[in-house]
């Protein structure tokens, strides 16, 4: 305004206009640029918007303040409070055929005068304009006009004054107000009070002040310095803020006494402060010589209860624009929208964006809040891209109740959706391993059923030096191979393998045609070559090459097999080496690899990383040497266990190299969820025996009564296993109540003295998960898992004597509470 910087406004209920005010009044119309290219004489004001003058009004010099019109008629009526106190109402591009046209260029003059500081319409009776001006000893501070009041005292008669030259109309000077408040004091600045048309908010020189029209002898003050710029909550009509300097005070009506909040001072002064019209509990702030507004987030404040209760808030600050800036409006409609002005006048178009709070739902939905907003995001019907995601992965398989057939255990990958060879080839593995650890368990008194859960990598090492090589003839060729002698060892590497079922017999013909009927032609020729039968192979690439699925290339490769010769220097083997190079499928150009290689020496098959690690390992256990194929299984093992490749588990095991091999597996895909349904697949194993514990006992024939024996059936009379099935050896007793583990807690000798030395619920009947077993994994003592939470409410060690170890601190889980000791 007259020299000071320069205000702005927004229009009360014309959403498109503003007016920015210093020495005269400019009316802007703003347009939105999204479509369209910026007009000529137009101001940029953000990417998305443009500002165009509209109109400017000189005719109110020495300006101090603003105040726009809060009624809809007249649409463009502003109030404009002068040096000299006086209150001049003026338009900007106001028709003038409106019934309120009368009221353009009426004044209201103070008895003295002096500087008017703050301008406020009421905004119940849209009549009443409060006005604030500097301190007369022998006059009131706090003047409030009714702008339709035609009553003009015969002391100071009716003056008709030219608003300029050539213009014929007049105007009227009031001087008696409606009300006169605030005696020798000044008022600094004021608002009205939402709640009551007749109850006023005043900044006077030394308090806050709130005057009640109906009793103007009577106000209620509390003694402050911050009573300027004070504003009250739209959303909250009993919080008001003001401000002294650099620090703003948050005020309580309902406990006038002091602030309930005092916000962070500011290095430099305060110039302005205004609640978010479209926000509740948002405070915006400005300082001298900033280009920054602080704002305050209070919508999560609570109501005082205490005297010494202070509400939270949430401080941040936006940058409008690189300038300093002169003033600020929010939008009256737009959510969190305003628009600054700089003191040359250059505008800025300006959103505040709310913080962003994201909720994943358990079914990978997302959704955020911002603002008012909530969204959703929404799959396109053609985006492929959550399928991929492992989440989604995770869930679809959780609803197939993928990893709980525990029966036929390769059928969890069928429930995985099939398409993922990896899964494939460890459901089968797993499969395999339970299969044939059954069959030795029932048929050998021996630990090999162990063994065969410890991976072939295991089952090579224990038959080193036991193996031969003997020369065979091919099927179909009058020609002779080596190949080693299949010791018990490889013929179970076999198995675990797939490429021979279990038992003595070691044709691969079964295997060969679930292949065929599964349409994988190219695998079942090459499984059929490396167990020299080329004349299987040829047919079976000719039934591929005649099936409606089949690729009529095989035709080609069944003919250039017939052909095969073991001469080194022959066209074909040439022609084939040549050939093998351009083959797409990893199969072909195996079994071209094959015939066209030296003796004892594979490794184009055997490094084809294409190929199924399963049939390299099986092809390896065939035509390997003991010391050669130690080494290849080693090496490939490593390769796997650094791939997480899931297909490594045929080699590793469930041992601690299956282990770090899932553990990368989790790394690369994230998958826990397999990780986790393969570790299932562990069991407790006898020390002296090493076989299931678990599976022995539900298998020997007690009478149908199957788990019972454990003591879970609930039967009054529960049977004791304190030995082995398999080997009758005893079991690790329990290291509290010295009782063998597999016995019942409720059976034990002596139950109720053992009960009471470990401090077990004696009123609440024992769930079966107090009779598992549980054991520490760095000192391996253990007990009834009843017996062993109960110890460790109350103690830190183990309780084995002389063992310091600290057993429930190494897991997170000795940090959790017992449900029953949680108070409701």
């Amino acid at each position: 305004m007259s020299g000071t910087k320069p205000d702005i406004l927004w229009a009360p209920h014309q959403v498109d206009r503003f007016v920015v005010c210093d020495s005269e009044l400019s009316l802007y119309h703003v347009e939105s640029t999204v479509n369209s290219e910026l007009k000529a004489g137009s101001l940029r004001l953000s990417e998305d918007s443009a500002a165009t003058l509209l109109s400017i009004n000189s005719d109110t010099p020495y300006m101090k303040c603003v105040a726009w019109y809060l009624n809809y008629d007249p649409e463009c009526l502003l109030a404009v409070g002068q040096a000299n106190g006086r209150v001049v109402l003026t338009s900007l591009g106001q028709d003038h055929n409106s019934k309120f046209k009368d009221l353009i260029g009426k004044e209201f003059v103070p008895k003295h005068a002096r500087q008017c500081n703050t301008l406020a319409w009421n905004p119940l009776d849209s009549n009443w304009l409060a006005a604030g001006l500097d301190k007369h000893r022998a006059d009131f501070s706090v003047l409030i006009w009714d702008i339709c009041s035609k009553y003009t005292p015969d002391i100071v008669p009716m003056e008709k004054v030219r608003l300029s030259a050539g213009e014929t109309e007049t105007t009227l000077l009031v001087t008696k107000p409606l009300y006169e408040l605030g005696q020798n004091d000044a008022c600094l600045s004021l608002c009205w009070l939402p709640r009551d048309q007749k109850l006023l908010l005043a900044g006077m020189h030394r308090n806050l002040a709130i005057f009640d029209l109906r009793n103007t002898s009577q106000k209620m003050f509390v003694n402050t310095k911050a009573v300027q710029g004070v504003t009250v909550d739209p959303y909250f009509h009993d919080r008001v803020a003001s401000f002294y300097e650099g620090q703003v005070a948050i005020w309580d009506l309902r406990k006038f006494e002091k602030p309930v909040l005092t916000l962070t001072e500011q290095p430099k002064p305060l110039t302005k402060v205004a609640w978010c019209p479209t926000r509740t509990g948002l405070l915006a702030t400005l300082t001298r010589d900033s280009n920054i507004i602080r704002l305050y987030d209070m919508q999560h404040t609570p109501t005082p209860i205490g005297d010494e209760t202070e509400p939270t808030i949430i401080e941040r600050s936006v940058q409008p624009c690189d300038n300093y800036i002169a003033s600020f409006a929010w939008h009256p409609t737009s959510q969190n929208r305003m628009i600054v002005v700089t003191p040359n006048r250059t505008m800025s178009d300006f959103t505040v964006f709310e913080r962003i709070s994201l909720a994943w739902s358990p079914i990978t939905s997302l959704m955020w809040a911002c603002g008012r907003h909530l969204y959703e995001c929404a799959e396109e019907e053609n985006d492929n891209s959550l399928e991929k995601d492992i989440a989604t992965k995770m869930r679809l398989r959780a609803l197939s109740r993928y990893g709980l057939d525990t029966e036929q255990v390769w059928r969890n990958h069928i429930l995985a959706g099939n398409e993922d060879p990896q899964l494939k080839s460890l459901w089968y593995t797993l499969h395999f391993m339970k299969q044939y650890t059954e069959d030795m368990d029932q048929k050998s008194p021996g630990n090999k059923g162990s063994l065969v859960y410890a991976g072939i990598k295991s089952i090579i090492k224990s038959s080193l030096g036991m193996v031969e090589s003997s020369r065979h003839n091919w099927s179909g060729l009058d020609k002779q191979a080596d190949i080693q002698n299949l010791s018990e060892e490889r013929i179970l590497a076999l198995q675990l393998c797939g490429w021979i079922k279990k038992g003595t017999d070691t044709d691969v013909g079964p295997f060969l045609n679930s292949l065929v009927q599964e349409g994988e032609w190219e695998r079942a020729a090459a499984v059929a070559l490396f167990n020299l039968d080329i004349r299987r192979a040829i047919q079976i690439l000719n039934e591929g090459a005649s099936s409606e699925k089949g690729d009529l290339n095989l035709n080609v490769v069944a003919m250039a097999l017939s052909g095969y010769t073991d001469e080194k220097n022959s066209l074909w083997r040439e022609m084939c080496g040549t050939l093998r190079l351009q083959l797409n499928n990893p199969y072909l150009c195996v079994m071209f690899a094959f015939l066209t290689s030296e003796t004892g020496s594979y490794d184009g098959v055997l490094y084809e990383n294409k190929v199924a690690v399963r049939d390299r390992v099986a092809f390896a256990c065939k035509f390997l040497g003991d010391t050669q194929l130690n080494r290849y299984i080693e090496k490939l093992t490593n390769e796997m266990k650094e791939a997480g490749n899931l297909e490594g588990i045929l080699l590793t095991g469930l041992t601690k190299d299956g282990v770090d091999l899932m553990e990368s597996y989790v790394d690369k895909t994230g998958d826990v969820q397999t990780a986790s349904y393969c570790m299932l697949q562990v069991f407790v194993s006898c020390n002296f025996c090493g076989k299931s514990i678990s599976y022995s006992c539900s298998t020997v024939p007690h009478q149908g009564r199957g788990f019972s024996q454990y003591g879970v059936s609930g039967s009054p009379t529960k049977s004791k296993v304190t030995s082995c099935p398999g080997c009758r050896k005893p079991l690790p007793r329990c290291a509290l109540c010295l009782i063998n583990m597999g016995t019942p807690v409720s059976s034990c000798p002596g139950g109720s003295k053992s009960d009471e030395k470990v401090d077990l619920s004696k009123d609440k009947k024992l769930a079966q998960f107090n009779n598992w077993f549980t054991w520490c994994h760095n000192c391996r003592h253990g007990g009834h898992a009843g017996h062993m939470l109960s110890w460790f409410r109350d103690h830190a060690e183990c309780p084995v004597s002389a063992c310091t170890c600290k057993c429930m601190q190494l897991d997170t889980t000795g940090n959790l509470v017992p449900a029953e000791t949680v108070q409701p």
